[in-house]
Formats: structure tokens, sequence, C-alpha cells
């Protein structure tokens, strides 16, 4: 690899446009960032977060939806995941998302999450913090999840109460360890005692997530120039937080009410597709759909080429667009 290789880009999408609100502006779509103090007895924790809507919409102009997105591990909001949140605040759409504690520019040992109880409290405090605001009073709110997003969404819906979010947008969800994947007796029971010691040690053994995430060679490139992104082994204690959150979600998917979009492609290897096609057999929700994408590998919303992109996209803008447009009165 040359210098110019591995030298990082100032934005994802390149050199042009020079900043951030050009690119938006470019792709009809405006935002902006800022920091969020949780309310937490304990010492309140900033997640760094960020908003897009769709460009000029003016004062008293409102969105369709509001849409509140949560990355996955390793990843942040402020690279490729932006993407997205840019293609649906030009649909119409208003999205609000936060580096998860210990991701991005939010507070935490980078990589380290040791409990995901906390992470789902200061996400939804932040999430509940914009619903309240006066101009967002009725709109219909969604959540949307890529990976271990997709299962904080989960958590989220099932400690709130029903009817609190008119659904969720799950990309390729982490909701259970697969059996093929799962680390066999003893190595769980080893890595749960050695990481009361050493809960943040970089030790357990992983592929290389971006090889297997990313089809397209140059789009590599690009996720591997992230500035904010963790290049180390996962934490122990991250890994066996994970392991608990999933097993709890493996043994609820039953009680699963949201309406849910799932959207996975069958050749991912990071997260198993047959655990979605056992979440949308579980799940005890009245409106469900599950869509498989044949070949697709993780990262379906940028490591794909742009039409297999732009096929999830619009899948997930359809399914979106169904349920926040009033129904037709006679």
């Amino acid at each position: 690899m040359t210098q110019e290789d591995t030298q990082a880009p100032v934005n994802f999408w390149g050199e042009h446009p020079a900043t951030e609100a050009e690119y938006y502006a470019a792709h009809g779509a405006e935002g902006e960032s800022s920091y969020f103090s949780t309310p937490d007895d304990a010492g309140a924790r900033r997640l760094f977060t960020r908003s897009w809507r769709p460009a000029g919409g003016g004062a008293g102009a409102r969105p369709r939806a509001l849409v509140f997105m949560v990355h996955g591990y390793g990843n942040d909001i402020s690279w490729t995941f932006q993407a997205t949140a840019v293609f649906l605040a030009r649909s119409g759409f208003a999205c609000f998302a936060a580096d998860l504690p210990g991701h991005g520019r939010s507070h935490g040992l980078q990589a380290f999450v040791p409990d995901l109880e906390v992470a789902v409290a200061d996400l939804l405090a932040f999430f509940r913090s914009v619903r309240r605001r006066e101009e967002h009073a009725g709109l219909p709110c969604f959540l949307f999840g890529e990976s271990m997003g997709g299962a904080i969404c989960l958590l989220i819906h099932l400690r709130t109460p029903p009817g609190e979010w008119a659904g969720a947008v799950l990309v390729a969800p982490m909701c259970r360890i697969s059996d093929r994947i799962r680390p066999r007796w003893p190595v769980p029971e080893i890595l749960t005692l050695v990481s009361r010691f050493a809960p943040t040690l970089p030790i357990v053994p992983t592929a290389d997530l971006i090889e297997k995430s990313v089809k397209v060679p140059a789009k590599r490139l690009i996720a591997a120039r992230n500035p904010m992104r963790y290049n180390g082994r996962p934490r122990l204690g991250t890994v066996m937080e994970l392991l608990r959150a999933t097993d709890e979600l493996g043994a609820r998917l039953g009680e699963v009410t949201i309406p849910f979009l799932v959207v996975h492609g069958s050749a991912d290897e990071v997260t198993d597709p047959a655990v979605s096609g056992a979440l949308y057999e579980a799940a005890a929700s009245e409106d469900k759909t599950i869509k498989m994408y044949d070949g697709m590998l993780h990262s379906m919303l940028f490591g794909e080429p742009e039409e297999n992109i732009e096929r999830v996209r619009g899948d997930i803008l359809a399914w979106l667009s169904e349920r926040c447009t009033p129904a037709a009165t006679s």
C-alpha cells in the first residue's frame, strides 16, 4: 500500500466538496452536531450527537417523521454512517444519532462497552429529549439500527412502553450470536473469569471486520481510513456484555411487538442471516417484514456496489413512507 493509500482524507466522500455543510447541501440535506449530557446521579456522561434534516425546510416546516439511528460496534456517526442519514433527510425525514459510549467522540475508553444497559439509558435520554421539542409534537418516531445498533434498538423497544415507537428498521442486526460462531465451552467460562479482573484487555481474537463486511475493494480503503475507527482487538468486557445482551434478546424474541423491517445480506459472515429469520418467525409483531438480499455482505448501506445500496435504501424508504403517511380519508 502506498503512502497516498494510507493517508486519511478529511472527508469520507473525498476532497470535494470541501466541507461537511457543502456535502449535505449537495445531497439535499442540512445538519448540525453537538454534545448531550446524560442525566445521571452518579455523574453525567457526554454523548456526541448529530442531526440531519431536509435542506431548505425553513421555519415551521415539519419533517415526515423522526428517525433515531444507532451505529454498530467500532463504528461512529461521523464517517460513512452519515450517508444513510443524509439519504433519509433528503427524503423528508429528520434523523438523529449519537456516538455510543466508547465510540467516536463520546465519553469512555475506545471500544469499551461494559454495560449496554447504560448505553441504552443514555441513548433513550437523548432520543426522548429530541422528541419533547415542541416542533416535533405528534410526529411518528422510528428506531434505526445497524448490526450491534440493531440489538440496541430491540433492547430500547423491550424497555419502553408499547406504542412509544412507530417502528424499527434493523440492518443486519446482531440480535443473537449464531451457534456456528459462538465460542464453545469452556471458552466463554474462561473469558468470563478473566474479564472480571481485566475487562479492558483487547485480547479477543477476531477476523478483519472490514474485509468481511465491505465487498467493494475501494470502499474497504475508505472504511479503514476512518480517523475514529477502533483498530484493536475487541476488549474482554465488551465481548462478554455483547454475549450477555444477545443471549437475553435470543430468549425474548417472542416478546418483540414493534413493527419492524429487517434487511440482511445472505452472505453476511459478521451477523447471521438465520438469526434475523428467527427474529421474524418468533416476533409477536403484527407488522413485520424481512428482506434477504442474495450475495450481499454485512455493510449493506456502504460496502456494496451502488446499485445494491440503492436497492436496500429504496426498500427502507418505502417501508418508512408507508408508516408515516396519514391514511386516506373518504
